[in-house]
């Protein structure tokens, strides 16, 4: 018996050049997108590949928020430190 599973995807499961278009749009709007954003990564009816692009997306922007407050509480240490030395 072959029991070969299809390692290609079905058609359907393309996300075709207009819903990049219409989702890109869709991301210029301010608040929307944030919300469309988990959506799209954790919804239900959304295209495998666009909902893993969408999950890597929400896992970068909490890599970035992270350096940011990284960064930001280095400047404020380094500040006191520059303080204590004046």
């Amino acid at each position: 018996m072959d029991n070969h599973q299809n390692v290609y995807p079905v058609k359907d499961d393309v996300v075709t050049v207009k819903e990049w278009i219409i989702s890109m749009l869709i991301l210029l709007i301010p608040v929307v997108n944030i919300v469309m954003t988990f959506v799209w990564a954790f919804g239900s009816n959304t295209k495998p590949s666009k909902a893993n692009y969408f999950k890597a997306s929400i896992i970068l922007w909490l890599i970035a928020i992270a350096v940011y407050f990284i960064l930001i509480f280095m400047g404020i240490f380094s500040f006191g430190m520059l303080n204590s030395y004046i």
